[in-house]
């Protein structure tokens, strides 16, 4: 942005994790941070890192009718709010088979309708101020996929979809909206965050067994530094064109370049397919 002296920042997710580093670094560098939590004792906890600049809101993002009046509230005490970070989500671990409806429900809740509601209720402030900033994120699981996440994955190719078609829709109104696609970073997102269902199929041992093992026992070992996360996190926030997608971590490039080169060879091996559908001319 233009200005980035000081800024209103909502940022959803602030307890822990990538929400908690996003909003330490964002108040380490004078901004005014509102951060969403689910508990009071949350609240206090975040208020104490900046008491004059750090806000603390208790909302659960699934809790959809809440979403609008709170952001109204929080517009007419503390001002317009400059940019959204839609941080808030968790992780689901399991074989579709064995994964229930009602599982993919809480996982899209969280991840999609959740972050849409907030977007929904932020963008009427911001176009009419001309300027805003919503940054949405996403993981590499939004691009590549991992057996054993499928639901999760779906919940955050969606969210990817959404966020690039909005940013052509609020283009005109100088808001940017960028995907922030992180790989593998030192959070418990894949420990005591995440959501697995109980395995029931004995044909899927040989994925499972060794895929669910591997991603506990990485739990805290990740390579990814969520204090440089954040430091990324400034940076976009400061550019004047922001990025419709940006990957975090050596891992996420790696494995995104992987399947890019592997969708080209795909998209060579079946060209002539591809263009035999259309009316003959």
């Amino acid at each position: 942005m233009s200005d980035t002296s000081s800024l209103t920042i909502l940022i959803t997710g602030v307890s822990s994790g990538l929400g908690r580093a996003f909003a330490t670094a964002a108040l380490a560098a004078g901004h005014r941070v509102i951060g969403t939590v689910r508990r009071p004792q949350d609240a206090e906890s975040f208020k104490a890192l900046a008491p004059e600049r750090a806000h603390a809101v208790e909302l659960d993002v699934t809790a959809f009718d809440t979403i609008p009046r709170t952001i109204t509230h929080l517009q007419h005490t503390l001002g317009p709010i400059d940019a959204l970070v839609n941080n808030a989500g968790y992780g689901h671990e399991g074989a579709l088979e064995e994964s229930s409806l009602d599982d993919l429900r809480r996982q899209f809740d969280a991840n999609v309708f959740g972050a849409v509601a907030m977007m929904q209720a932020v963008l009427p402030g911001m176009r009419e101020q001309r300027r805003g900033r919503i940054i949405n994120v996403t993981s590499m699981g939004g691009f590549i996929t991992m057996p054993g996440l499928s639901f999760y994955c779906g919940s955050k190719f969606a969210l990817e979809g959404i966020s690039e078609a909005l940013g052509k829709e609020v283009a005109p109104f100088n808001i940017h909206i960028t995907a922030l696609a992180p790989g593998q970073f030192r959070t418990d997102w894949a420990g005591r965050s995440m959501d697995r269902s109980p395995r029931s199929i004995p044909d899927y041992d040989t994925v499972m067994t060794p895929l669910r093992a591997a991603r506990q026992a990485k739990s805290g070992n990740q390579p990814g530094d969520p204090a440089r996360a954040a430091q990324a996190l400034l940076q976009l926030l400061a550019a004047d064109n922001p990025p419709t997608r940006l990957f975090l971590g050596e891992d996420a490039l790696d494995l995104v370049t992987a399947k890019l080169n592997a969708m080209q060879d795909d998209i060579t091996r079946w060209n002539d397919l591809s263009r035999s559908t259309g009316f003959p001319t």
